[in-house]
């Protein structure tokens, strides 16, 4: 019998240290792998934090950048002091209290692509 076991989104990407920086240093992902077919060639890499994965993709083809992903999370006012507190440069994010009882710390990649981190209050 088919099962589906998890969605994994893919994030279009123009300039790994850039990606880097935003993904591992600000927002605490970890590098799990990254695939080149040849040196010069476009990356394609896996992170990941707390059974998040998301594949980040310099490849034109792949998708496209401005893309916006949901994350469902415990914890949402801690994540966005944390975000705060490491002073990107680039990103001071907010908390929001949505119409549909949540709350949302949304931040914008260097390519503009929207993760909302979202936790639903009780």
């Amino acid at each position: 019998m088919a099962q589906l076991s998890q969605i994994v989104p893919i994030l279009r990407i123009f300039d790994e240290t850039k990606a880097k920086t935003f993904y591992l240093d600000f927002l605490g992902f970890s590098l799990d792998w990254e695939h080149r077919f040849e040196p010069e060639m476009p990356l394609y890499m896996q992170i990941s934090k707390d059974g998040v994965l998301i594949h980040l993709s310099e490849h034109h083809g792949d998708c496209s950048p401005g893309a916006a992903i949901r994350v469902n999370m415990n914890g949402v006012r801690e994540l966005q002091k944390e975000l705060i507190g490491k002073k990107y440069a680039y990103a001071r994010p907010g908390l929001q209290k949505t119409p549909w009882n949540a709350e949302e710390c949304t931040v914008t990649d260097p390519f503009g692509n929207r993760l909302i981190f979202c936790e639903y209050l009780a």
